[in-house]
């Protein structure tokens, strides 16, 4: 048996649009999704990953290359054929059926006896926390316990695969931090592969075992949702996940230097001369020294309080605009921030990660 559930080879699909031509949304993608595994496809609007999901669960064909599922190419075969279940954003339950009836729905077309049926669906509300309401309307359920209904009915055919379409968009946010929770924790003890869509990028890390992050049809980076974020291979993946700080300059020794003539140390290891882009994440800045760290001076135009932290937004003496993230516990320091208006800021070179152009890139 393989240890890939889904195989993807080449997947390209493009779309015609009024002007006269064809707009690409896949790319030839390749894409392996391991057993057992969380999946995100990650990006913003129109950058594929729906369309992804969509060739995946059969809705939508592709013009090159081939799908397989578990092993068997499933490429031609139709979506009701395919071991995959999809969630969809707006949950599609049926208003005039139980929440029972919705959740069976599928085990009642394939003609599972009414004893099995009722033992199932029990089984997976149960699991998803809604032991006891078999018997309400969608209408008389809150939003996170339709989506809880719309798992239910996705889990209770057992499929190989589950497809999850930014199910968690419509949900206010204390609702959405709790139902990433459950939904990691149901994958698990399912044992089920999951692909889940969302633009949301902590979503995103929060939940995945892997993070596929597309833009333009492509797969910009494929990794684990630290190496993501702590080693973004592009600079769309580093302002896309989370936010940056960027200095496009030349590698000379251990230092970028940028156009404005910012000097920024690194440790990490590039081609000499080469063109490449530092990258230091907002809350990688201190306000304190540490062994003679490297630091930039900045003046500040905000402050802004956002509970658990302090956001400064400001600039170089060159107009190089920079964010830097301190945490609440910094109060003091950033009360005289305001005062003085100006910020220097430290940090570690050993934090700072370069990114090759595309013009340096082997």
């Amino acid at each position: 048996m393989s240890d890939q559930i889904v195989t993807l080879e080449n997947a390209t699909r493009s779309f015609p649009v009024p002007e006269g031509h064809r707009i690409y949304a896949l790319r030839g993608i390749d894409l392996e999704v391991s057993r057992n595994e969380f999946l995100t496809l990650l990006g913003p609007s129109g950058c594929g990953k729906t369309t992804l999901l969509q060739a995946i669960s059969g809705f939508i064909d592709l013009e090159k290359g081939r799908i397989l599922i578990d092993g068997k190419d499933v490429t031609d075969v139709p979506p009701h054929r395919r071991p995959v279940n999809t969630v969809f954003q707006n949950y599609a339950l049926f208003p005039h059926m139980s929440v029972g009836d919705n959740t069976g729905y599928a085990l009642e077309i394939a003609g599972v006896p009414s004893a099995e049926r009722r033992k199932r669906v029990a089984e997976a509300l149960e699991m998803v926390g809604l032991k006891g309401l078999e018997n309400r309307r969608p209408r008389q359920l809150s939003g996170g316990q339709q989506q809880r209904v719309a798992l239910a009915r996705a889990i209770i055919a057992r499929p190989k695969l589950l497809l999850l379409d930014e199910p968690l968009s419509a949900l206010d946010k204390n609702l959405r931090e709790a139902m990433r929770i459950e939904l990691k924790t149901l994958q698990h003890e399912l044992g089920i592969s999951f692909v889940f869509v969302t633009h949301d990028q902590e979503e995103a890390l929060t939940m995945s075992d892997r993070v596929a992050v597309l833009n333009a049809g492509q797969i910009q980076q494929l990794g684990t949702p630290r190496a993501v974020y702590d080693e973004p291979a592009t600079t769309f993946v580093a302002t896309f996940v989370g936010a940056s700080n960027l200095f496009e300059g030349s590698r000379d020794g251990n230092r970028v230097i940028t156009q404005d003539g910012i000097a920024i140390q690194s440790n990490r290891p590039a081609a000499t001369n080469a063109a490449v882009t530092a990258l230091i994440r907002p809350e990688q800045f201190s306000l304190v020294a540490a062994n003679d760290q490297p630091s930039l001076d900045i003046d500040v135009d905000q402050v802004v309080f956002v509970g658990s932290s302090f956001e400064l937004l400001g600039h170089t003496a060159g107009g190089r605009k920079l964010t830097a993230l301190v945490p609440a516990s910094g109060r003091q320091q950033v009360g005289a921030i305001e005062a003085s208006r100006k910020a220097r800021l430290y940090y570690d070179p050993a934090s700072v990660h370069l990114i090759a152009t595309p013009e340096a890139a082997e």
